[in-house]
């Protein structure tokens, strides 16, 4: 039982050697999503608390993000969300596309899938509640409609 218990004391060790690179792309604040749509300050205070960690170029690394493996899951979730929506770069996003990821968002807090539920073990700050929700909800929907409006897509 010792020798199990010094080979994993040993692997855990040299685990730690293999840091995760936690540099965040550049910001520019002409192409993030909160500053183009002008967004509302109670609202944008929510999405930035609740999605911008895994889903923009400003992610907050925790303390747990030094300590592998926990690291390497924390990396690999940063980068499957930035990869599938990025706030930081939305105004990149041509206008079918920026209706399309905010229809996803409707979709995703309607079914109460994001945040994700593992999320809110270090961040309790960003659990949304039921009225949260519906102003996310309640926002998204209209800037789907203003996008469609100012880019003339039915």
């Amino acid at each position: 039982m010792k020798k199990i218990l010094l080979v994993f004391l040993v692997a855990f060790i040299m685990i730690q050697f293999f840091p995760i690179d936690k540099t965040n792309p550049p910001v520019n604040a002409g192409m993030d999503f909160l500053k183009i749509k002008n967004t509302p300050e109670p609202v944008s205070k929510i999405i930035a608390t609740s999605c911008y960690d895994c889903h923009s170029n400003e992610t907050k690394y925790p303390w747990y993000s030094s300590i592998a493996p926990s690291s390497w899951f924390l990396k690999n979730h940063v980068d499957e969300g930035r990869k599938h929506l990025n706030f930081s770069i939305f105004a990149t996003y041509e206008p079918e596309r920026q209706i399309h990821k905010m229809e996803e968002c409707i979709e995703m807090i309607e079914k109460k899938e994001m945040p994700l539920e593992s999320y809110y073990i270090g961040h309790q700050d960003a659990k949304l509640n039921d009225r949260q929700r519906a102003d996310l909800i309640r926002y998204f929907k209209r800037e789907v409609e203003e996008t469609k409006i100012k880019n003339a897509i039915k």
